[in-house]
């Protein structure tokens, strides 16, 4: 729903009434910012009571560049030619541009809007230990490995012992005071 309706918006314009009054006195007539007034009113001059009503639109690349275009050429200002194209949101123009000048008409194709998809599941890796490789090891590199391996053991082991000694009978470690 709109924060203001569109009889209240056309209320807005009439009280307006074609220049007679400033864009700040009727904002502060009815209680809203003067700029919004003069949108209001350049939408309504270029497509009457229809420019007010509330319009969700995802505009194509195709049109983006159109009215880019036409922006450049005539020399218009972001607001006036939102108003001419009864775009709702001026601000979006400046980021259409930016968009275009930087990957040209890919920039003004319509993003997914949301939360990316999940990432892909890494593939497991490619270097799993082969059966085949020890096989092909001499009978002195596979007792080398066996003693390393039995060797890091018992550090690990000699480790937690380590570890162990140091706690208290009753599981803490000691302070050190």
């Amino acid at each position: 729903m709109s924060k203001y309706s569109v009889s209240f918006k056309e209320r807005v314009v009439a009280f307006y009434g074609g220049g007679e009054r400033s864009y700040t006195d009727v904002g502060l007539q009815f209680g809203i910012d003067h700029s919004t007034v003069r949108k209001w009113i350049g939408l309504y001059a270029a497509h009457g009571s229809a420019g007010l009503t509330k319009q969700h639109s995802h505009y194509d690349a195709a049109f983006k560049l159109s009215v880019l275009q036409r922006m450049w050429t005539e020399g218009l200002s972001y607001r006036h030619t939102a108003a001419i194209f009864n775009i709702r949101n001026a601000s979006c123009l400046p980021d259409w541009e930016r968009g275009y000048e930087q990957a040209g008409i890919e920039g003004l194709a319509p993003r997914r809007k949301g939360r990316p998809p999940r990432m892909k599941k890494p593939e497991p890796p490619s270097e799993t230990p082969d059966p085949s490789v020890d096989s092909a090891k001499s009978r002195e590199e596979l007792l080398a490995e066996l003693a390393y391996l039995r060797m890091e053991n018992a550090y690990l082991k000699k480790l937690e012992a380590l570890a162990q000694a140091r706690q208290t009978p009753n599981g803490r470690k000691p302070s050190r005071r």
